[in-house]
């Protein structure tokens, strides 16, 4: 119901989503997971059409993928290191029949950022700077790896072709290139939107 509902562009509460998660999950949603409404801000801004194919970089429980699949034609894969909540993404996709989404398990160094076109960034790598609410004991957190993951991730972005678009939401905007320029913003200025432009 959650699914035809958000097809239909009827707005959902988070409150009702997070009931597909178990309470372990619901209880890190304010802190770890995209709202609804972002996320199908974010979606709406990355898909250009059906060949869109959008790289959701630290995708957590998969809810940013499972809603802009759901509102968008185009294509969503989430990369995830934690194993257990690509399991769990992946069960919720096939439970609801959401085909057009894929998550990874894997780190994002292990992804070509080439084969994507549009891609979103809940600040995944902020988890190992802020130890104040994890998501689980089974990642090490190490602060050094916030900045060679920031690094990293600016990188692989600015190597990308003219046109490329990125939302990020809750970033710190170090993880954006000069050769993006800002397309806009919402939700108070924590939800920006990108386009690559040289």
């Amino acid at each position: 119901m959650i699914f035809k509902t958000l097809r239909a562009n009827i707005a959902v509460e988070d409150s009702t989503f997070d009931e597909l998660y178990p309470l372990h999950i619901r209880e890190l949603a304010d802190r770890h997971w995209t709202p609804v409404a972002v996320a199908k801000l974010a979606a709406e801004y990355l898909v250009q059409g059906p060949n869109s194919k959008v790289l959701d970089i630290g995708a957590g429980v998969g809810k940013f993928c499972l809603v802009g699949a759901s509102c968008t034609d185009g294509m969503f894969y989430g990369i995830e290191q934690r194993e257990s909540l690509i399991k769990l993404s992946t069960d919720i996709a096939e439970k609801y029949d959401v085909k057009n989404v894929e998550f990874i398990h894997g780190n994002i160094n292990q992804v070509s950022f080439a084969d994507y076109n549009a891609f979103y960034f809940y600040n995944s790598f902020y988890e190992n700077i802020d130890t104040s609410c994890p998501i689980d004991d089974l990642i090490p957190t190490d602060t050094k790896l916030f900045k060679v993951y920031t690094r990293y991730l600016k990188n692989e972005l600015d190597q990308l072709p003219i046109g490329t678009r990125l939302a990020t939401y809750w970033g710190t905007w170090d993880e954006v290139p000069r050769s993006f320029e800002l397309d806009g913003s919402a939700c108070n200025g924590m939800l920006n939107f990108w386009k690559k432009t040289v």
